[in-house]
């Protein structure tokens, strides 16, 4: 893997820097585009880090523009690293034509479909980005969060590499992809008919093998427009198993969109800061 980036462009944001990356993927074969918010910090002091997986249609902007992260994260002094959400540059099958398959849309998982599984390996590519950042930055514990599909791919990557994300939350994040619209469509685009090869990727089907040992905080609108059909929280809730310490916080009146994010993103923080200091 190349540990080389290049910067784009740079903000000064509260008490600290927010900068534009790409670099050459390993993994999706492609140049990808990542966001990070660096706190000020004395030379040579590691910080703790968290990666966000954004959701449908969205880019490595969408989060470190709206969230709203910027006085938390200062005080707390925690780098945050925001990945695109697929490769881009490509001209696959069907790759434009819906907002919630293909670009926009990667689902963080390893395609193996014809067409698809060359570079759309964004399981592998969040394992790298990890790497990536610890590379280039002072890090010293990372955690992972994110929105929806990207909340999704949060809780699968944390439950599948509890060495590597040492805490997880996510909103609104769709917990059982197996049950439900979008999940069926991506991961059968992505992966095949074998529902079996899906399972892995279902973080409801994960959380059940008791590997996971932990705490996991899930925030979740009840005014979210795909609650009911394709977000279905209560589904995760009755797997964990007694292992996992979940918190599910059904918040009033929210809805699906970076209003939400913005409104809770502190508690999150706050949730990730005092994990990884227990991790340590």
């Amino acid at each position: 893997m190349s540990s080389s980036i290049e910067l784009k462009k740079q903000h000064r944001h509260h008490g600290g820097w927010v900068k534009y990356f790409t670099h050459p993927s390993a993994a999706t074969k492609t140049a990808m585009n990542f966001s990070v918010f660096i706190p000020d910090h004395e030379p040579g002091e590691k910080l703790d880090t968290l990666i966000w997986l954004s959701g449908l249609t969205c880019t490595e902007e969408n989060f470190i523009a709206k969230a709203g992260y910027g006085k938390k994260a200062t005080e707390l002094r925690m780098i945050l690293a925001c990945p695109d959400t697929s490769p881009r540059g490509l001209d696959l099958p069907q790759e434009h034509e819906s907002y919630d398959f293909g670009s926009g849309a990667g689902f963080y998982v390893n395609a193996t479909t014809k067409g698809y599984s060359e570079h759309y390996k964004m399981y592998d590519y969040i394992l790298e980005f990890r790497e990536l950042i610890e590379k280039n930055f002072q890090t010293r514990s990372t955690g992972i969060f994110g929105h929806s599909m990207g909340g999704h791919g949060a809780l699968v990557l944390g439950l599948r590499n509890q060495n590597l994300f040492k805490s997880i939350s996510a909103f609104a994040p769709i917990v059982a992809p197996t049950q439900c619209p979008w999940g069926v469509k991506a991961l059968k685009g992505y992966l095949g008919d074998n529902k079996e090869d899906w399972k892995n990727y279902d973080a409801t089907e994960l959380v059940q093998q008791g590997k996971f040992e932990g705490e996991i905080l899930i925030s979740q609108g009840t005014n979210d427009d795909f609650l009911k059909e394709q977000l279905k929280p209560e589904i995760f809730q009755k797997a964990c198993p007694k292992n996992v310490s979940l918190k599910l916080k059904m918040e009033e009146g929210f809805d699906h969109s970076y209003y939400f994010i913005s409104s809770f993103i502190d508690e999150h923080l706050e949730f990730h800061s005092t994990a990884l200091k227990q991790a340590r």
